[in-house]
C-alpha cells in the first residue's frame, strides 16, 4: 500500500515551509488511497519541547489534515535504536568516535579532505581507544564506509541507488546511483540522544511501511547514505518524492532559525486555513 509520512522535529512552530510539506504528503496519500503518517522526531533533547509538539498538532488539524494515530514519538523509542546499533556494531560496522568536533575540524585543516559533514576520521588506535574509555569520555558510534563496502561487496555497493520520482536540487531524476561517500563516516548514535537522523529516520520508515519518501529537496543528499544503512540491514528501498523548497519574498527559503512566521501567527492575523492553501497553490 502506497504510504507516506509527515515528520518534523519540535523545535519550534511550524511555518509556511512546513504546510507545503505536509500537504503536498498528504494530497499524495489521498490520491492514491494510501496511508498518511505523522511522526514526531523528537531525537535532540536540547532543542526539542513539548509545547511545540502541541503546536504541531494543532496547526496541521488546521489546516484540515488527518492523519494515523498513535502518533510514533521518537524519543519513546531509544531501545528500538540501541538495538540496531547494538547490530551494526556486532558486525564491526561501526567505530566508536571519541573526537570532538574541533578536533577534527583541526585535523581536516592538517589535511584537508572535504567538509566535517563528510568527515572520515576513522577507527582510534587501540590503546588509544582503550585509554579514553577507560576515562569516561563521551564517544559517538560512526558508520564505517570501509566496513560497510567489504561487508555489500563491491558488485552491491557500486549498483546502490534509489530512484526519485520528484526532482533534486540540481534537477536529479529517475534511478540515482547512491553516493554515501558524500556523508564520510557519519555518526548513527549520539551521546546525549542514544541515536542520530539517519538512523532514527531510516529505522522508522521501515518499521512504519513507509514506501514513499517525500520531502523537500534540503534532504535530497541525506538519501545517499539512508540507501546504505537500508541495503545493510535488509530493510526496504522506498520510493523518493523530493520536492521544491518554499521561498519568501525575499528569496530565501522559510526556516524556523529565521524566525519565519508561522501558522500560528499567521492563524492570529485573521488568516484562514483555505486561504494559506491557495497561497500554497493546493
Amino acid at each position: 500500500m502506497f504510504a507516506t509520512r509527515f515528520a518534523p522535529s519540535p523545535t519550534g512552530r511550524l511555518h509556511r515551509g512546513h504546510a507545503f510539506s505536509a500537504l503536498t504528503a498528504w494530497m499524495a496519500a489521498r490520491a492514491a488511497g494510501g496511508r498518511f503518517v505523522l511522526r514526531i522526531e523528537d531525537i535532540d533533547p536540547t532543542r526539542c519541547r513539548p509545547e511545540f509538539e502541541v503546536g504541531i498538532l494543532e496547526d496541521l488539524d488546521w489546516l484540515g489534515l488527518d492523519w494515523e494515530t498513535p502518533v510514533r514519538r521518537q524519543s519513546d523509542q531509544l531501545a528500538d535504536y540501541a538495538a540496531v546499533v547494538e547490530a551494526l556494531a556486532a558486525r564491526g560496522l561501526l567505530y566508536r568516535c571519541f573526537r570532538t568536533r574541533k578536533e577534527i575540524l583541526d585535523a581536516i585543516g592538517d589535511a584537508p579532505h572535504g567538509p566535517i559533514e563528510a568527515a572520515r576520521p576513522g577507527p582510534h588506535p587501540a590503546e588509544e581507544e582503550v585509554r579514553l574509555s577507560a576515562e569516561g569520555r563521551a564517544f559517538a558510534w560512526r558508520l564505517s564506509l570501509d566496513r560497510a563496502r567489504e561487508t555489500l561487496g563491491g558488485e552491491a555497493w557500486d549498483g546502490l541507488s534509489f530512484f526519485e520520482e520528484g526532482q533534486g536540487p540540481n534537477g536529479e531524476t529517475g534511478r540515482i546511483r547512491a553516493r554515501p561517500e558524500t556523508a564520510g563516516d557519519v555518526v548513527l548514535a549520539r551521546k546525549d540522544a542514544g541515536t542520530a537522523y539517519h538512523l532514527a529516520v531510516t529505522h522508522d520508515d521501515a518499521l512504519q511501511g513507509i514506501s514513499h519518501v517525500i520531502r523537500g529537496q534540503d534532504l535530497f543528499e541525506a538519501t545517499h547514505v539512508q540507501r546504505l544503512i537500508q541495503a545493510l540491514m535488509g530493510w526496504p528501498e522506498p520510493v523518493y518524492r523530493h520536492h521544491r523548497l518554499l521561498t519568501g519574498p525575499d528569496g530565501r527559503r522559510y526556516a524556523k532559525r529565521d524566525r519565519s512566521v508561522t501558522l500560528a501567527e499567521l492563524r492570529e492575523s485573521g488568516m484562514t486555513a483555505e486561504a494559506l492553501k491557495a497561497e500554497l497553490g493546493f
